[in-house]
């Protein structure tokens, strides 16, 4: 096995390559199946397809972990309760429902509109696994505003509600034309709270490189895949510092934008 790598192709077949128990941390972001254009994906399966394609990469994603490992996974309102379920069949044990929150929400025509995601925190074991809550802390109401003695020197545990802004098209951080992109900061939580230096994050999603460049960042080992070509160029420029030759964001008008949200 091959860390330190982007996979290019399927990650269902891919997974199968690797062997078991070998993988600290799970981050996943799929295709929420509600229509989006990527490049190559087909983001409106049939219901059943895609409830069948979830639960082969979750599976995948049980056999890889280690005994002691954690997965989060990120998706949207639709099928939320379906990967809540395939995860609990699969085996694993829940630990939160987290809401990740942000400003910059998709408008929407004909219900409210969207300023949210869901991930979905779980274990492997129920009572064995990584949580590092002293690099994650932050400080409180009772020592910010009420200097309460009682306090926690060290801070908090941050909630279960998080705020981080959406990458927008027009953000610094935006890298190439993926519909999609996650920002570092709620990784850098995420791979802070569940791995130790050392370990090895797998995203099966790449994406825009966003978890390889942050766990590569915080001195973890990574492998992901990514099934576009173009994509999977983007990870690999990102990784290696040539952000200036990745093709920027600048034909993802603000009418395609609209489109996008409209659609989610």
């Amino acid at each position: 096995m091959e860390v330190n790598k982007v996979y290019l192709g399927d990650c269902i077949k891919k997974m199968k390559t690797l062997p078991a128990k070998s993988i600290d941390l799970v981050f996943a972001d799929p295709p929420f199946n509600i229509g989006i254009k990527y490049d190559v994906h087909n983001d409106n399966m049939p219901y059943e397809e895609y409830y069948n394609w979830s639960e082969k990469w979750i599976k995948e994603s049980h056999r890889l972990l280690k005994d002691k490992g954690t997965i989060y996974i990120a998706i949207g309102d639709e099928f939320a309760s379906e990967i809540n379920m395939i995860l609990k069949k699969t085996g694993f044990y829940f630990r939160n429902w987290i809401v990740w929150y942000y400003t910059f929400g998709q408008n929407q025509r004909k219900k409210f509109n969207r300023a949210h995601t869901h991930i979905l925190y779980f274990t492997k074991d129920k009572e064995g696994f990584t949580f590092n809550d002293k690099n994650i802390r932050i400080s409180s109401a009772r020592q910010l505003v009420y200097n309460d003695r009682r306090a926690n020197p060290i801070g908090k545990i941050p909630d279960d509600v998080w705020s981080f802004s959406r990458v927008c098209g027009t953000f610094k951080e935006r890298i190439g034309k993926h519909p999609c992109q996650m920002p570092e900061n709620l990784l850098k939580l995420i791979i802070k709270t569940s791995s130790n230096e050392g370990d090895l994050v797998l995203d099966p999603f790449g994406g825009t490189g966003t978890t390889a460049t942050v766990a590569q960042k915080l001195k973890r080992n990574f492998i992901t895949m990514e099934k576009s070509k173009e994509y999977h160029s983007i990870i690999l420029k990102r990784l290696n510092g040539r952000i200036s030759e990745i093709e920027q964001d600048e034909e993802f008008s603000l009418g395609e934008q609209k489109t996008l949200f409209d659609c989610m």
